[in-house]
């Protein structure tokens, strides 16, 4: 009984994201190019694996900026609704570390491409706006392909309807170990509009 109530909310949650009513007014994302600073952070998701998030956060273990790797991300943003945005990134960051059956760690280039739902409590009415993600995404590093599901957090700035800066923070869970380890993904951009 639990599981078909369960199903039923969210189905409902899900058509109510999804329709529209026709005497609200519109205020759906415009079509937006966008770049961000990205730093990968591995370290903190592995002294979580190693033991558990209370005791990384009570003893201050969280990764430095300077223990996380650095990259650039290009995004493409557009909106689906007034709560429901589309949004599509290719990041690329060197990282070390060793993969599939090499032992040696070197410096390579990590590219992780993903297409994501951004799922916004507000419309762009406001100019503030906060936003959980969830998607797939594919990398590759060196010879190495793999899959990935970036799970997220979000804020969006609006700058007088014609740009946006953007702040989110992923928990990247790889689908396959051969190309990429658990991380943080954390991205600070901006995008500007570039369509009606």
């Amino acid at each position: 009984m639990k599981k078909i109530l369960f199903l039923l909310f969210s189905f409902s949650f899900i058509t109510s994201i999804f329709s529209q009513d026709n005497n609200t007014p519109s205020y759906i994302r415009k079509p937006a190019l966008g770049i961000s600073f990205l730093f990968n952070d591995y370290t903190t998701p592995q002294r979580i694996r190693e033991s558990t998030l209370s005791s990384v956060l009570a003893n201050k273990q969280k990764a430095k900026f300077k223990e996380m790797e650095t990259g650039i991300a290009v995004s493409y943003f557009k909106g689906l609704n007034n709560h429901l945005d589309l949004a599509t990134t290719l990041g690329g960051s060197f990282v070390d570390y060793a993969v599939g059956s090499e032992n040696s760690v070197e410096s390579k280039l990590l590219l992780e491409g993903d297409v994501s739902l951004n799922i916004k409590l507000l419309s762009d009415k406001y100019w503030l706006t906060p936003f959980a993600s969830v998607g797939a995404g594919i990398s590759k590093y060196g010879s190495y392909y793999g899959a990935l599901i970036p799970l997220g957090l979000g804020l969006k700035l609006n700058l007088f309807d014609e740009a946006h800066v953007f702040v989110n923070t992923q928990y990247r869970i790889p689908v396959t170990t051969t190309t990429s380890n658990y991380h943080f993904m954390h991205s600070l951009g901006i995008a500007g509009v570039i369509g009606k």
